[in-house]
């Protein structure tokens, strides 16, 4: 297990990867030279003349083509002149362009694919007989470069893309969320301003009614007690999602237009007297019926709050393809201390 984990830190270690071809290619370019019919005899300078050749790439992710295109090819020059390893040489050139198409840009690669030629013809025509040679060694090896070039390129392109997909989903995450903070904030707003508000006026006639009708002082005090306790559940339940993200969400319908009866009924506990008109709305979608349901309630907290109001009328119908709501009081605004209207802005 030890030595995986040591095999995995060394394989992703920059060092590690920079020296690796410095490892790798001499030893290929000793047994093609070895195995070649036109292979010098394989000696220690030999086989130093091609680590030596691979030397520069050691610095292929740190440099650009101009820089590194020199030693390249003193270096190729150097290892076919002592070892001549004619079939694999090209890998020298190959790995450097595929490292600089992959850390570069597309203008990049192509003025190396214009660069490369010239390279490929200096570093063939001293070692090849003949021209039928040097035009098949340079047709062979200008391919085998611009392929790795191109190479480069898809995988450049690639993690550019995979980039910019990772980066739009965060962006979409974090809208997501955002839309789901303020969703919640709604939420609770709304629950905790009609609930307070029920609590407050129940509260209210509770007290004036306490000594001259105990009875409906007690109703009173009966309604705050169920007001309180619904918004309390439906917080603790919000709260509880929060709290766990793996905690599924409540399942159960959530309040809709069908709910609205109840919804008055709190108002008529307060003493003001609603008249409630509902259309066909049973068929809405989900979303439009919670919706209906929050801003009737929002309305008549409104009335409970601010109009000091003895009647209300809500009517909700569809027309034309939408669903109108309209909620109507005889009330009048009480003003503030500073003349507006009272509230805090924050639609409580």
């Amino acid at each position: 297990m030890m030595t995986r984990a040591v095999a995995r830190r060394a394989a992703s270690s920059a060092i590690v990867l920079d020296w690796l071809p410095v490892l790798v290619l001499p030893p290929v370019l000793v047994i093609d030279a070895a195995s070649s019919a036109q292979g010098k005899p394989i000696t220690v300078v030999s086989v130093l003349s091609a680590i030596v050749a691979c030397l520069p790439l050691v610095l292929r992710r740190r440099v650009s083509f101009p820089v590194l295109a020199p030693p390249l090819v003193a270096g190729i020059i150097l290892t076919l002149w002592l070892l001549h390893p004619g079939n694999t040489v090209v890998l020298i050139p190959m790995v450097a362009l595929f490292e600089l198409a992959l850390n570069g840009d597309r203008r990049r690669s192509l003025w190396m694919r214009l660069a490369v030629v010239p390279c490929v013809f200096v570093s063939i025509v001293p070692f090849a007989t003949g021209w039928s040679q040097i035009t098949s060694l340079v047709i062979r090896n200008l391919a085998l470069c611009l392929l790795a070039i191109a190479a480069g390129d898809v995988v450049r392109s690639r993690r550019v893309s995979t980039r910019r997909m990772l980066a739009a989903r965060e962006q979409e995450t974090l809208r997501r969320l955002g839309d789901e903070r303020l969703r919640i904030a709604r939420e609770i707003h709304d629950v905790v301003a009609h609930a307070m508000t029920a609590i407050n006026v129940q509260a209210g006639v509770a007290a004036h009614l306490l000594e001259r009708d105990p009875g409906q002082a007690y109703d009173a005090l009966r309604h705050i007690k169920d007001a309180s306790g619904e918004a309390l559940s439906e917080m603790r339940t919000t709260l509880d999602v929060l709290r766990d993200p793996d905690q599924a969400p409540p399942t159960g319908p959530s309040a809709g237009l069908r709910d609205l009866e109840q919804l008055a009924g709190g108002l008529r506990s307060a003493g003001v007297a609603v008249e409630l008109e509902v259309g066909p709305v049973g068929d809405l979608p989900a979303s439009v019926q919670s919706a209906g349901y929050r801003i009737v309630q929002e309305a008549l907290t409104n009335v409970a709050r601010h109009a000091e109001a003895s009647r209300t009328r809500i009517s909700v119908q569809r027309r034309n393809g939408a669903v109108t709501i309209e909620v109507v009081d005889d009330g009048v605004a009480r003003p503030t201390p500073d003349g507006g209207a009272a509230g805090n802005g924050s639609g409580a």
